[in-house]
This record gives structure tokens, C-alpha cells and sequence, in this order.
């Protein structure tokens, strides 16, 4: 029952985030990409804060300032901004099906510089995802789009991102990283605009509306994440991480009629399989270590 209920929240989670992501598109046909970051990081912040005064907890704590929290925040910074400017010039389903290399990423990270051990299976299953994201970025062939190594670059801040929060103890909570993750967006999107030679507009009562909506909907996938991740099994939870990829799917050909050719959902799936064994096979291995009284 455990399993089914973390299982329920990670899927809301990816269906949330997957909406977030088709709002932000939508939004991004007149508001420049850079805007469209520092509203989402002012707002985040702002929600955030409230919710930790509610609760009556300081608003800022010392960790926050430690190197690997502003090392955390400046590839949470950097991935945002690539990741978002990305789903402003590709299909949403082309950059959801790239980012879903991430844990491959943490999983090749953790191993190079985090000393975790990975063995031939999860080598193999690393190479094999590689493999996948190589079929859906088409390298050298007439159909590759360059605009498509934003996605890229927005996938590897965010799996540096996670490698980070690994290496990280448990000194600082969630909200309070987030806090920080959402107020870096301010400035790098407001750089980013001035970069890019666009004007701040001011956004109609529509759009205002819309990122409201999207601002709503990302808090509530992230506590969506929270729940999950305390309830059940860790590895069974975390493998419907890649429901995301079918929901953006969906929403790539009901809302913006896009859809994706056979290599690419090859692609996709090969990158998911990968994952899903990554995931499980690293889980397993860490159950183990625990029964045996050792780290992994």
C-alpha cells in the first residue's frame, strides 16, 4: 500500500512538472525566455518563504552559504535557464526526451566523483542510455538541431544539481535549498534577457495568470516528490520518474501537435529502460549494503 501511494504522488509529480513545463512554452510564443525565469524564481522564493513562516521557521540558516549549497544553486541556475530557453526554441516532447538522461548523469557523476562503486551491469546500462540520447540528438545527420544542445546543457546543470545534493549532509532542509535554487533565478534570468538583447515586457493578464498557475503547480510537485519520497520503496518510487516522458507526450500532441518520429521514441525508450535498470540495480545494491552493515 505504501509503494502504491509514493508511486501515486511521484506520477502527480511528473504530470505536474510536465504541465509546467507546456505553460512555460506557451507563455514564451511573446515573454522572453530570461523574464519568464526571474518571475518563475521570484515567485518560487516568495511562496517558499511564506511557507516556511507559517510553519515558523527561520527563513534563512547559515548552511545555506556553505560551498556545496552555492554550488548546488548555481547548476540549479544554470540548468533552469538552459532547460527553459530550450523549450522555448524545440518541441517539448524533443527536450522532456533528453532530460530523461538525468539519472544516468547522477548515476556516471556518482561514480567518477563520489567514489560510488558501479559495477559491469550499471556500466553497461550507463553506456546503453548514452546510446539512446545519441539516437534522439541525431549527431551529423541532416535532421540534427543544434538548438537541441541547450537541452543538453540544462539536463547536465541539473544532474550536477543532484550529484550535489548527494555529496550534501542533512544540515539544511528542502524548502530552504529550495529558497535559494529559486532566488538564483532572478539574476541569471534577468542576465540572460540583457544577454539575448530582449526587452522586459509586461505580461498580460493571461500570461500573468499562466505563470501564476505555473508557479501553483510546480510547488505542488514538489511537495508531490516530498511525499513520495517518504513513503514505501525508494527504487520502486523513483522509476516513475519517467512518467513524465508520456505525459509530455500527451500534452506535446494535444496542445502544440507535435509528434515525434519512430527514432526518437526508440531513442526514449532505450534511455528509460536504461534508467529504470540504473535505478533499480543501484537501489537493490544499497538494500544489500545495509543488511551487511556496510556503505555502499
Amino acid at each position: 500500500m505504501e509503494n502504491l501511494r509514493g508511486a501515486a504522488f511521484m506520477t502527480l509529480s511528473m504530470l505536474g512538472f510536465a504541465v509546467e513545463d507546456a505553460l512555460v512554452k506557451t507563455v514564451s510564443a511573446r515573454l522572453p525566455a530570461g523574464q519568464i525565469i526571474a518571475l518563475l524564481g521570484l515567485a518560487g522564493a516568495v511562496l517558499f518563504w511564506t511557507w516556511l513562516a507559517l510553519r515558523g521557521q527561520r527563513l534563512f540558516v547559515r548552511a545555506q552559504l556553505a560551498p556545496k549549497v552555492l554550488m548546488r544553486t548555481g547548476c540549479e541556475a544554470l540548468g533552469t535557464a538552459f532547460f527553459v530557453t530550450s523549450l522555448t526554441l524545440i518541441p517539448l516532447t524533443l527536450a522532456s526526451a533528453v532530460i530523461q538522461a538525468t539519472p544516468l548523469v547522477v548515476a556516471l557523476g556518482a561514480a567518477l566523483f563520489l567514489g560510488q562503486p558501479v559495477g559491469w551491469r550499471r556500466w553497461s546500462a550507463i553506456g546503453v542510455g548514452f546510446a539512446g540520447v545519441l539516437l534522439i540528438l541525431r549527431p551529423g545527420s541532416a535532421d540534427f538541431d543544434p538548438l537541441v544542445l541547450l537541452t543538453v546543457a540544462g539536463m547536465l546543470g541539473l544532474a550536477g544539481r543532484d550529484l550535489l545534493t548527494r555529496a550534501m549532509n542533512s544540515d539544511i532542509t528542502g524548502p530552504h535549498l529550495s529558497i535559494m535554487a529559486f532566488l538564483s533565478l532572478v539574476p541569471t534570468g534577468l542576465l540572460l534577457t540583457t544577454v539575448q538583447g530582449q526587452p522586459l515586457l509586461l505580461p498580460t493578464p493571461t500570461e500573468a495568470g499562466l505563470l501564476g498557475v505555473c508557479v501553483l503547480i510546480g510547488m505542488a510537485a514538489y511537495l508531490a516528490i516530498v511525499a513520495a519520497t517518504r513513503a514505501g520503496d525508494a527504487g520502486v518510487i523513483s522509476s516513475f520518474r519517467y512518467s513524465r516522458m508520456v505525459f509530455a507526450l500527451v500534452i506535446g500532441w494535444l496542445v502544440f501537435r507535435e509528434t515525434p518520429d519512430a527514432r526518437t521514441l526508440i531513442g526514449v525508450s532505450v534511455v528509460i529502460a536504461a534508467g529504470l535498470f540504473t535505478l533499480i540495480r543501484e537501489h537493490r545494491l544499497h538494500r544489500a549494503s545495509l543488511r551487511a552493515g556496510k556503505p555502499l
